[in-house]
């Protein structure tokens, strides 16, 4: 294997810490030619579909990329910003507001950057630019906070697949999961009162997780414990009863039996019941993207009107949410124990000018 060349070394230029966010991924633009590539790249990745090499290039060449990218592009253009893609954009605003954040934080210097598993900008390449910046210590932080193999694991395949390219390699930590962080747990809450404040309470509340095939949790994958965990304890920070709320996962794809029950069934289901109000929230995505906007926010409001149901109310994301970024930065700030020194009184307070300036609220 031929070893890539360092960054040229300079003298007297200080180590950085790294901090690496990473998020799925997205298409570069709302068209089939943009979403082929990527679909491409995501669904040709073994940890995301476990079936026969073989068998499965056959139908995703032959049957899937010739037809999905049409309808997937229509779908992503439903839910495009002027900006561009939700996904991004928002993991974009969270690595320039965990910045000024830890600003606030620490005195030592450093770098936030971030990355998709698919599509740009890619974890090969953000870690190149990270090295560029003399970065000897990383963390990498997927955006996940339950572990899946077909989510988290692609991070870290291929973070230590570019670390078998390198030939001076930095220190690494990775954060595997963050499903009953206190935190986060509290943000989340916080995210749905502040929600029912301005809209009041709904008669059943419905978090609904990404799914995963049945034969994923039984061969070990801890991903379905983890999402009821978060659910429990949601639920717990909210004073909700068992009756008051229900765990579903959503994103079914092909034929295989996923985990249970699927948000599309339960959503009718309620629709039937005739309940006067639902509100959905996704627990398991930290920013809003194609899976939230358009089908739990577009899709989900279909199926459950349509079988008789009332009010429907989507809940947003985390996204750039404040409290959100407090536990993102605690989160962060736990992994880099060591690291990391505290910052004194009169760093704090210039830190969080700092934070402000580049768009931390008050």
């Amino acid at each position: 294997m031929a070893y890539q060349t360092e960054p040229a070394y300079k003298h007297g230029v200080p180590e950085n810490t790294g901090i690496l966010l990473v998020n799925l991924g997205t298409p570069e633009a709302h068209t089939a030619q943009a979403v082929r590539p990527y679909l491409r790249q995501f669904l040709g990745d073994p940890r995301v579909v476990e079936i026969p090499k073989l068998l499965w290039w056959l139908i995703l060449n032959g049957i899937i990329l010739n037809v999905r990218p049409k309808k997937s592009a229509a779908k992503y253009a439903s839910v495009w910003l002027p900006e561009g893609s939700p996904l991004r954009v928002y993991t974009e605003k969270q690595a320039r507001l965990l910045k000024g954040f830890l600003g606030e934080r620490t005195r030592a210097p450093f770098i936030v950057d971030f990355a998709m598993s698919y599509g740009n900008p890619s974890i090969p390449d953000a870690l190149r630019r990270l090295k560029e910046q003399n970065c000897q210590r990383i963390l990498i932080v997927p955006m996940f906070p339950q572990y899946a193999a077909s989510a988290t694991a692609p991070v870290f395949d291929q973070v230590f697949g570019a670390m078998q390219q390198m030939r001076n390699l930095p220190a690494l930590r990775t954060i595997k999961n963050f499903h009953d962080d206190a935190g986060y747990i509290k943000a989340l809450a916080a995210n749905i009162n502040d929600y029912w404040t301005r809209h009041g309470r709904p008669e059943k509340l419905l978090m609904s997780f990404h799914g995963v095939p049945q034969y994923t949790l039984d061969k070990g994958d801890p991903y379905h414990c983890e999402c009821h965990k978060t659910g429990r304890l949601l639920a717990l920070a909210l004073g909700l009863t068992p009756e008051q709320y229900t765990v579903s996962f959503q994103s079914r794809f092909g034929r295989a039996e996923w985990i249970k029950p699927y948000t599309t069934a339960t959503l009718k289901e309620l629709g039937r019941q005739q309940i006067r109000r639902v509100d959905v929230v996704c627990p398991g995505f930290v920013a809003d993207c194609l899976e939230t906007l358009e089908e739990i926010a577009m899709e989900g409001r279909e199926d459950f009107q349509h079988a008789g149901g009332g009010e429907y109310h989507y809940i947003p994301c985390l996204n750039d949410n404040d409290k959100w970024m407090h536990a993102l930065t605690d989160l962060v700030m736990d992994n880099l124990q060591g690291w990391l020194p505290l910052a004194d009184a009169a760093e704090l307070e210039q830190g969080r000018l700092r934070a402000l300036a580049m768009g931390a609220k008050q």
